[in-house]
């Protein structure tokens, strides 16, 4: 894709990064650990039809824990109580359901660690270099454990995740709150600001949070399912971003940004 076709992610006055499949591959710890959980308890519970990877991206990717596991319950017609965060992972609620699935989680984490994309490396790199302030925006509550395995968390002044988003009960994605949460914390305009998504729901929020540039990340959802959802552009990888931003650098008198 050709530099001009692309944003300059330097022009605006910051940048949210979404974590899993955005700056670190975790997505894929996460679709497995919920893939592994919810083919047992399926099973278990004689519940069709069977769990699907489609599920993932349909009910689970980019939401809060909790409200990804009562939407796919949902989607099958099941509902359980919902319990207490406090909740046993042996609990039959939707919480201690979501925390079954984050002990697995945290298993595969602990034991194989996470590699930062290198092509968001190169993109933070690139907006650093130039001031541009970045936060993470992720409805992880493992957002702080997953940065700091990834060599990342002192990039950011400002991490909003799933635990701040319980603890001021700010609603999931795709409604727009966590996004502006996160700008409001890091003290910017949204009208002002781009974020960057791999999850229909993210892009979603993002989009109904007014932001200036919604940059969606296709890492298997598909791009015509991100621009559906409100993603201005698609790329592949991040790098691709950083070679619009230092080609539109080199070619600009650089007097500021938008």
């Amino acid at each position: 894709m050709a530099h001009d076709s692309l944003p300059d992610l330097t022009a605006y006055d910051a940048v949210l990064f979404d974590l899993d499949g955005v700056l670190t591959p975790t997505a894929e710890v996460h679709m497995h650990a919920w893939q592994s959980m919810f083919e047992e308890l399926f099973a278990e519970w004689g519940i069709q039809p069977p769990y699907t990877e489609r599920d993932y991206f349909d009910y689970l990717d980019g939401k809060k824990r909790y409200d990804g596991v009562a939407s796919l319950l949902r989607s099958r017609d099941v509902e359980v109580p919902w319990g207490d965060p406090s909740d046993d992972p042996s609990a039959d609620t939707v919480c201690g359901i979501g925390n079954r699935k984050n002990e697995v989680f945290s298993r595969v984490l602990r034991a194989e660690g996470i590699v930062a994309y290198p092509g968001s490396v190169a993109l933070l790199d690139r907006l650093d270099a130039v001031g541009i302030p970045t936060a993470v925006v992720s409805s992880s509550k493992n957002a702080e454990e997953v940065l700091r395995s990834a060599g990342l968390r002192e990039r950011f002044t400002v991490v909003m995740d799933g635990v701040i988003a319980e603890r001021d009960h700010l609603a999931s994605k795709p409604a727009p709150d966590v996004f502006l949460e996160g700008a409001r914390m890091l003290g910017v305009d949204p009208a002002r600001s781009a974020a960057i998504e791999d999850a229909i729901s993210g892009v979603q929020s993002a989009a109904a949070g007014g932001f200036a540039l919604v940059v969606g990340v296709d890492r298997g959802t598909g791009p015509d399912e991100l621009r559906a959802a409100g993603a201005h552009v698609v790329v592949a990888d991040l790098a691709e971003l950083v070679g619009a931003a230092s080609h539109d650098a080199q070619s600009s008198t650089g007097e500021g940004r938008a």
